[in-house]
């Protein structure tokens, strides 16, 4: 499965390091690497249980039928059903909401950043079915060729923390984005090729409301249930067509719109809630309510709430109903002597290694793309060594494909050595790369790559004050204009022991005006008069043409000829390009990005939060001088 505000303030294509990532990710990450542990108890669980006098008990659990009848109309079928086609909706629902909001406002955004992704997510799919079918036997064990085109995240995320480097934040962004084609392909899959028979008038229905659900995100529809209330309608309709219904929560969670919270949002809430502060009446406090919801999108609110019940509940419970194979009475020695399990298992371990580091790598050697930052390839082939754990998507497809118990148990057995080897084969992979290659760290750097120069930085303070606040920003950036009046409170409380010291970050891909507000501070500059430009570019942040850069020049006092052709010049352009050259190298991609003294601030930017850091810095000088 591929899941304070914002830490790293703006959510815009450049943030990497898990400071910098939004909430919403880091959640997303923790909550994977979490649930893995509960997954391979499950696993556990569910093989101990087939395996033991008790196993009658264990088939007659998932084979109950249960069902609810309204009238004539009723819906009866066993629990395995009810798991697989109901639960696992939520699922890929689940799925469906990060994939939205990663290509709205996250990792997938920036589409140049998704092409090795792409490209070995591709090559772990066609890789893995082809050695599949080349092992196979013909017959019905051709149909699980699907089997082996899945990536379990939950596993591939929690494994990762346990056999790869130490620090490996760039290295789990990066098989996060291969995971979302291979979701997005392994459900087209489920959905196509392993649905039954169509009904024609429900499919109809569910198209229905799949362009309902596309109207309410048009709509700005920021209430969760009216799209809750469609998207079970989509899923009755899609389950009563034939087609399997984890499309139907891909598709659904891909219609909920993902956004970045907006300034006026949230200053509006904040404004309520003061109002509410000043006046706690029932109706104010409810329209405080209202506002602080409305200015978190709707997908991120969902993802809140069914997040953790996919990864702690849901897909445990898939674990349990459906691992569970009795490999008694030689069942398991058949099992190992079966083309199909290994088959499943090659397809898995080899395909994924050989399809994901070919088409990643020979693509970074064509140039159609870069590693990420901090990533190297002995790490990109240990990601795609522990890619080869397929369990959640592979178990429910192997249920798809195979009608016959005996071919479901060879390949339940394939994905189970596939656990097993590609994590093996990963920890050998990253100890190589460490010890060959040097990779033992995929993570961006943390400290400052240019010391302060007061003949160069733009220094507000002492500047040989023993604490030193840097910060990377730009002009346009909500979040940034935010943080200015942060770094206010900072200064007034630290005095002449603190220097502040602001660098350039300008994001032009999603901030057009970045640049040239950078490049008339630069040009005020020339004249002495940075930070009074400085603070009038963040006051009139929604106001940054050229003619309104012009009208704060004007208004303070500076030469306009000289400050046009300062904007012009080269000197203020080498500058910027300077300072974005150093959040490069220093592993800043966000704004607004801070570092206390030499390292980077990992954490939330208010205030109260960079003092505390300030202060903790301080206290180790202290401590280090004695």
């Amino acid at each position: 499965m591929s899941q304070n505000g914002r830490d790293g303030g703006s959510t815009e294509p450049r943030r990497e390091l898990e400071g910098q990532l939004s909430g919403p990710l880091r959640k997303f990450l923790a909550t994977e690497s979490g649930s893995a542990a509960l997954l391979l108890a499950a696993t556990v669980v569910a093989l101990v249980w087939a395996n033991s006098p008790w196993s009658a008990g264990y088939t007659w659990l998932w084979g109950t039928e249960v069902g609810f009848q309204v009238g004539d109309f009723h819906v009866v079928t066993d629990l395995t059903h009810w798991i697989n086609d109901g639960l696992m909706a939520v699922f890929f629902f689940v799925i469906g909401l990060e994939v939205r909001r990663d290509l709205a406002v996250g990792e997938l955004s920036d589409r140049r950043r998704v092409v090795l992704p792409v490209l070995g997510g591709i090559g772990g799919m066609i890789v893995p079915a082809l050695l599949y079918l080349l092992i196979a036997p013909g017959g019905e064990a051709t149909r699980g060729w699907g089997i082996v085109i899945g990536t379990d995240t939950a596993f591939l995320l929690g494994t990762l923390a346990l056999v790869g480097p130490a620090i490996s934040t760039q290295l789990r962004v990066f098989l996060l984005a291969l995971t979302v084609v291979d979701d997005i392909v392994a459900v087209t899959v489920i959905g196509v090729v392993y649905s039954e028979s169509l009904n024609f008038w429900a499919l109809i229905g569910a198209c229905a409301g799949v362009a309902v659900l596309a109207l309410l995100g048009r709509a700005r529809v920021w209430r969760m249930w009216p799209y809750v209330l469609v998207a079970l309608a989509v899923w009755a309709a899609t389950v009563a067509s034939g087609v399997h219904a984890s499309i139907a929560g891909m598709v659904a969670g891909l219609l909920v719109p993902a956004f970045t919270p907006r300034r006026r949002a949230v200053e509006g809430a904040v404004n309520r809630f003061r109002a509410f502060r000043q006046s706690p009446m029932p109706k104010v406090g409810r329209s405080a309510k209202v506002a602080l919801v409305r200015s978190v999108s709707v997908n991120e609110r969902m993802q809140l709430v069914l997040h953790p019940w996919a990864g702690y509940a849901i897909v445990p419970a898939f674990a349990v109903a459906n691992a569970g194979v009795d490999l008694r009475g030689g069942v398991l020695a058949s099992a190992l002597a079966s083309p199909v399990t290994w088959a499943v298992a090659i397809g898995l371990v080899v395909g994924k290694f050989i399809g994901i580091g070919t088409f990643t790598l020979g693509g970074a050697k064509l140039g159609l793309g870069h590693l990420p930052q901090g990533v190297g390839p002995g790490q990109i082939l240990g990601g795609a060594a522990l890619s080869g754990i397929g369990f959640t998507v592979a178990l429910l497809i192997l249920h798809l494909a195979f009608t016959s118990r005996d071919l479901r148990d060879k390949a339940t057995v394939g994905v189970l050595i596939a656990l097993v080897l590609a994590s093996a084969l990963g920890w050998v992979v990253f100890r190589l790369a460490a010890l060959l290659l040097g990779e033992t760290t995929a993570g961006l750097p943390t400290a400052l790559a240019r010391p302060v120069d007061p003949e160069r930085d733009h220094v507000r303070g002492p500047v040989s004050a023993p604490l030193t606040l840097v910060e990377y920003t730009d002009f346009e950036c909500a979040f940034c204009g935010s943080a200015t009046g942060a770094s206010t409170q900072i200064r007034a409380h630290f005095g002449d022991d603190l220097r502040y010291v602001m660098r350039h970050l300008p994001l032009p891909d999603v901030h057009p005006h970045a640049e040239d507000a950078a490049s008339a501070a630069e040009a005020a500059a020339a004249q002495g008069r940075f930070w009074e430009m400085h603070d009038m570019l963040f006051e009139h942040q929604d106001r940054l043409e050229l003619e309104d850069l012009v009208g704060y020049a004007g208004r303070l006092g500076l030469d306009l000829e000289a400050f046009l052709s300062a904007m012009d010049g080269e000197r203020g352009a080498a500058h910027i390009r300077e300072d974005v050259a150093d959040a490069q190298a220093s592993g800043a991609r966000g704004t607004p990005t801070f570092f206390i003294g030499t390292e980077r601030h990992l954490g939330p930017w208010d205030a109260g939060s960079l003092i505390r850091a300030l202060d903790a810095a301080r206290g180790q000088s202290t401590r280090a001088g004695a």
